[in-house]
């Protein structure tokens, strides 16, 4: 283990999670209709203009437009000063699924091959890590508090990042905060850091029990930032597959989640693995648990299943392996079926992580 750990996350507003929510959104609006759908879609956004492409098969009927303008309004881009809002340009390249991969996933087979991993310790009571905790509840709350005019002057579009010492894999001391945040012009960044610190990071840390001086919380560091989102930074789905994990705790299977609908195994078995995952650590088989799973594209059943406890572990493997394997039923259909994926849940996965909001089944206990 690293002396120092450092985890991100990023707002609402930033233009990859604006991607990732209006390809979920596409997600939700398709399963809404018809809870078979099958899709594939990706997002791009820019100065002014948006790009939607990719696969889908659904008996849905879907405006893909009005789809994306309901997010890009909702996240707070309806000043046209920002050089990007509903009445951007967006083009939409959409067709149906491949044949050949969809004869496969109709007989209960994967939509794709990969391997997954889920992850959980007790560091915190939703048994994730720390330091990625704490950031995404700091960008939550700097979302709520443009939200809620509490600090009038924020706009759209921010970041967070936690550092914590660790001593004996354990987090020690908290060691710096930092936070990118958006405002309107003639805000100083002295002020900013004043209201950032009172209203957002000691709020936020006080709920985990931690406090920081303001020497140790670094605002802006790159000066002012009066323009956010698209205009200055192109986003793309699925290009923060880190904070919608673990914060870079664990391993990441490299595909990412948002705009699959849950036959894709790098989206429904990530939450599978999960699952598994927090069942062992809150069970007290171990301390700290990752599971690995594997899936060949057309076939129903895991090829690989593993875990590991890092020397964590109070029981042997094999009698923590037993307890995994029984849980649940590792084929697609069995995760789909255990967890419930086949409804329209994954807008709101696509902010604030993917993993330890108690609003989704794969952070429930087995009962």
């Amino acid at each position: 283990m690293y002396k120092y750990f450092t985890s991100e996350s990023v707002a609402a507003g930033h233009p990859d999670k604006i991607c990732d929510q209006i390809s979920d959104a596409i997600v939700d609006a398709a399963i809404s209709q018809d809870p078979c759908s099958r899709v594939a879609v990706e997002t791009l956004v820019t100065k002014n203009r948006m790009v939607i492409a990719g696969e889908l098969t659904t008996k849905a009927s879907l405006d893909y437009k009005k789809i994306a303008q309901g997010v890009i309004k909702r996240l707070g881009y309806t000043n046209k000063k920002f050089e990007f809002s509903p009445e951007s340009d967006i083009q939409v390249y959409i067709h149906e699924q491949s044949p050949e991969i969809s004869a496969d996933v109709n007989t209960g087979g994967a939509g794709d091959q990969g391997m997954m991993f889920g992850y959980a310790v007790g560091e915190t009571p939703e048994l994730m890590p720390l330091p990625i905790s704490i950031a995404h509840k700091l960008v939550e709350k700097l979302d709520a508090v443009r939200e809620k005019k509490i600090i009038p002057y924020l706009r759209p579009d921010g970041k967070s990042e936690v550092t914590f010492e660790y001593k004996n894999n354990k987090p020690k001391s908290l060691e710096r905060v930092v936070l990118a945040a958006c405002h309107e012009e003639n805000i100083s960044n002295f002020q900013l850091k004043e209201d950032l610190l009172k209203f957002v990071v000691l709020p936020v840390l006080e709920t985990f029990g931690l406090k920081t001086p303001k020497e140790d919380l670094i605002v802006n560091g790159g000066g002012i930032w009066i323009t956010p989102g698209p205009a200055t930074d192109t986003g793309v789905t699925g290009r923060k597959i880190i904070v919608d994990s673990y914060g870079a705790f664990g391993r990441v299977g490299g595909g990412a989640f948002s705009g699959k609908d849950p036959t894709k195994m790098d989206r429904s078995a990530a939450y599978a693995a999960r699952f598994l995952a927090k069942n062992i650590v809150a069970a007290q088989l171990a301390e700290m648990a990752e599971v690995q799973i594997a899936y060949v594209i057309g076939q129903r059943d895991p090829l690989v299943k593993a875990v590991n406890c890092f020397g964590t572990e109070k029981k042997k493997v094999s009698i923590i392996e037993s307890f995994a394997w029984n849980l649940m039923d590792l084929s697609v259909n069995g995760i789909l079926a255990a967890l419930d994926l086949r409804k329209p849940i994954y807008e709101k996965t696509a902010s604030y992580g993917h993993f330890g909001r108690d609003c989704f089944p794969w952070e429930k206990l087995a009962s």
